[in-house]
């Protein structure tokens, strides 16, 4: 068994693409990038957000966030539709850095199909797949 880091949150689900999700508990997600990715692309530099009403599929592209090293394409966890986005990540995409899992979230989503959560990875399962890719 893998152990899992100290910086990844056990309450939130993954994705093997490095987004992870939150559940608000309402039917909606909160969902961000994860230290290990933003740890691997370095510095922030410009993230592009979708904008609030979109409908996305789960898989779909949906965000781009640059960094110094490289530009990485966000895929959507989840099926739903983007009811907010984090405004101040326009002018200091930097927070994605400093804190990947609170003031550096990307967007909230109003989930399609709530069941959709149970089909990502939990922390154990996260942290076995980045512990192999490494």
């Amino acid at each position: 068994m893998t152990p899992i880091p100290s910086e990844l949150p056990l309450e939130l689900k993954y994705t093997k693409t490095h987004e992870w999700v939150r559940d608000e508990g309402d039917g909606s997600v909160t969902v961000g990038i994860t230290d290990h990715a933003q740890a691997l692309l370095g510095d922030m530099v410009y993230i592009e957000l979708p904008d609030p009403g979109d409908a996305l599929e789960a898989g779909e592209e949906c965000a781009v966030v640059e960094s110094v090293k490289a530009a990485s394409d966000v895929y959507a966890p989840v099926t739903g539709v983007v009811i907010d986005v984090n405004g101040d990540l326009e002018e200091a995409p930097e927070t994605v850095n400093r804190d990947p899992y609170g003031d550096g979230w990307l967007f909230h989503m109003k989930l399609e199909d709530p069941a959709e959560l149970d089909g990502l990875l939990d922390a154990e399962a996260y942290a076995e797949m980045i512990a192999e890719e490494e």
